[in-house]
């Protein structure tokens, strides 16, 4: 799951894992500071090797005392026993002091997406089986790793993007988003099976962009009565919502298409690259759920859209307080935007005390400017950064991230900030795929 928190209420080793209380997960965390620059010394590495030559992990969990990461490698460092070991695409680490988990369980594709909920782990992306087990896109692993058999949602085809537990009035449901099955979906967190609590008619892909009709990441407000979802959509429910939608979840019947809608995102970045069509990449709640926070790539806005358009940019949008869509007490546009000046923001986590952002950017503040010719305010930022939640600006934090393509994820506890990327260093120390930033 995405920038979540799960209590910790079970002891776990590197040899073994028991979940002996079940773990529920919220969907924000607040934190009363920022966290800091230096990263924890015991955090395992990924290893580029003869099979996996750019690894990187793009999704992390935790459940009780035991982290749960994901994404494309082969080979991991295991700082503790100070050796390599083999894992494919998913490891389990202990939360305190790193030391990999003896469990192994083996994925044959890159995984996308990690939640926790109860003693389970539920993990999707674009593999097919696992520990020899078929389970294409979606699997719910037991805490110890095994395969839990019972649950199976038999999606066969497209990838599963994102994870988050509804834990609303109408009772425990798996949401998933992805390009599989209606694209995002409510599913029995037991059996997987559909239950139909969200079935909102996502469809029509951005011409000429690359991939399927996507929900590529989704945000659930914190007292679960409402969602936002970005991807690669122009339709929701016969209604026009290209690139983002927001959704009511009520408390009895099915989920319904919100009102809410910011219109500039039908205004195109200047980049045409097909990967960059649908450019919103990420999307938070606040943890009072008052506000979200919108992360994207696209390069620079175009023409007359500044501060307007969100491209390469994070942005701010109030969050309506009556059903219907309201000008008066929601301004249409976002309070603030933040832009890169044409790099990407992957991943946004929102804590209170920050919003934290990471890409393969280089600045943060560069409202007019481009790397090569910055506006007078920007400030150096690379790969990952901390944004004022009130006025919009960076803040001092600066760990220095470098990336190639930049990390995709970003997981607030109430310890710290997990960072999974792409990038062999965090604020000059070797952290290779994984870090983590602990609060003072």
């Amino acid at each position: 799951m995405k920038k979540r928190f799960c209590l910790a209420v079970a002891g776990m080793t590197a040899a073994a894992v028991v979940a002996t209380v079940p773990t529920i997960s919220s969907a924000s965390v607040v934190q009363p500071s920022v966290v800091s620059e230096d990263p924890a010394n015991y955090t395992p590495r990924v290893v580029s090797d003869g099979v996996v030559l750019r690894p990187h992990v793009t999704a992390i969990g935790q459940l009780g005392n035991t982290m749960y990461a994901g994404g494309r490698f082969h080979t991991i460092y295991d700082e503790q026993a100070n050796q390599n070991r083999t894992r494919d695409n998913f490891v389990m680490f202990n939360a305190d002091t790193g030391a990999v988990s003896s469990a192994a369980p083996s994925f044959t594709g890159e995984v996308w997406a990690v939640e926790t909920f109860g003693n389970a782990v539920y993990v999707g992306g674009e593999f097919s089986t696992v520990g020899g087990v078929q389970r294409p896109r979606l699997v719910k692993l037991n805490a110890d790793g095994t395969v839990n058999q019972a649950f199976d949602a038999h999606l066969r085809s497209g990838r599963v993007m994102d994870l988050h537990m509804y834990t609303g009035p109408t009772g425990p449901k798996l949401f998933v988003g992805g390009s599989a099955g209606t694209k995002l979906m409510a599913l029995n967190p037991v059996t997987g099976a559909n239950t139909g609590y969200v079935d909102l008619g996502i469809a029509d892909k951005i011409p000429n962009s690359f991939g399927d009709v996507t929900v590529a990441n989704f945000s659930i407000s914190p007292d679960q009565s409402k969602l936002v979802a970005v991807g690669n959509f122009m339709t929701v429910a016969g209604q026009s919502r290209r690139r983002a939608f927001m959704a009511d979840l009520p408390a009895a019947g099915s989920a319904t298409l919100a009102t809410w809608y910011y219109k500039p995102f039908e205004e195109t970045c200047r980049s045409t690259r097909a990967r960059r069509l649908a450019y919103l990449t990420d999307v938070d709640f606040a943890p009072t759920g008052e506000y979200f926070v919108v992360v994207a790539t696209g390069f620079t806005w175009d023409f007359n859209d500044k501060n307007k358009t969100v491209c390469d940019a994070a942005a701010r949008f109030e969050t309506p307080k009556t059903p219907a869509y309201d000008a008066e007490d929601h301004p249409f546009r976002p309070t603030w935007l933040n832009y890169t000046g044409g790099d990407t923001i992957w991943s946004v986590a929102v804590t209170g005390a920050a919003v934290y952002v990471q890409g393969h950017f280089q600045y943060l503040d560069n409202t007019d400017g481009v790397s090569t010719n910055l506006d007078p305010d920007a400030v150096p930022r690379k790969g990952i950064g901390a944004i004022d939640p009130d006025t919009g600006l960076a803040l001092s934090w600066n760990p220095v991230k470098p990336a190639q393509q930049g990390g995709k994820q970003l997981l607030a506890t109430a310890d710290g900030l997990w960072v999974a990327s792409d990038s062999q260093r965090f604020n000059g120390e070797p952290r290779y795929g994984i870090a983590f930033a602990p609060l003072p």
